[in-house]
Order: structure tokens, then C-alpha cells, then sequence
């Protein structure tokens, strides 16, 4: 089994900045991909951000030029640099990672708890 922990969630003033991070932990033979999504109340989750095992990056519009995506490799970890947050930032952080297993072939994907973020008006 796979866990994901997050870290870094919590409330910011708008124009402020955040830094999320998600971890990996288990019997972790490679991660590919790597992401953050989020989901608002009442609205379908989005994504934010992707990083690929070399390093391919893909981000939201309505985050792009603000948000940064990172990973350390050696960590099984994965970042999210948020700068200029804004209200409709608002909304609970999920990180997402494409992960083969020791002792098993296949890859599986895996969701971290959630952590929330909120950016007040």
C-alpha cells in the first residue's frame, strides 16, 4: 500500500503565498507522475498542476505564471509553490501520483487526504 501525506495547507491573505507538500511513503518501487488537484464546495475537481518522473511540466491556466510544481526524486516528494493567491484559489488541495509497488508490475494511482487552503475575500 500506498499513503500520500500532505503539509501546508491553511488560510492566507489574498496576494499571500503557500507552500504545499505532498510525500510518498509505502513499498515504492518509481512514481512517473506526480500532481496537485483541488475541488471547491459543489464544483468537480480540477487539475492544477502535473510533473513527470523527467521532469515535464503542465499547469492550469488560471494558475500558470503564479504556481510553481516541484518534486524531489530521492524524497518521493512533490511541491506546490503558491504565490498571489487569490480567493478563487479557495478549495481543498489534493495530490495525486502514479506509483509502481515493489513485488507488483503495474502501476496504480493514488490520492492524498486533502488539504485545505482558503483565501478570504
Amino acid at each position: 500500500q500506498v499513503q500520500l501525506v500532505e503539509s501546508g495547507g491553511g488560510l492566507v491573505q489574498a496576494g499571500g503565498s503557500l507552500r504545499l507538500g505532498c510525500a510518498a511513503s509505502g513499498s515504492i518501487r518509481s512514481i512517473s507522475t506526480m500532481g496537485w488537484y483541488r475541488q471547491a464546495p459543489g464544483m468537480q475537481r480540477e487539475l492544477v498542476a502535473t510533473i513527470t518522473s523527467s521532469g515535464s511540466i503542465n499547469y492550469a491556466d488560471s494558475v500558470k505564471g503564479r504556481f510553481t510544481i516541484s518534486r524531489d526524486n530521492a524524497k518521493n516528494t512533490v511541491y506546490l509553490q503558491m504565490n498571489s493567491l487569490k480567493p478563487e484559489d479557495t478549495a481543498v488541495y489534493y495530490c495525486n501520483a502514479d506509483v509502481a509497488v515493489v513485488n507488483l508490475g503495474t502501476p496504480f494511482n493514488y490520492w492524498g487526504q486533502g488539504t485545505q487552503v482558503t483565501v478570504p475575500s
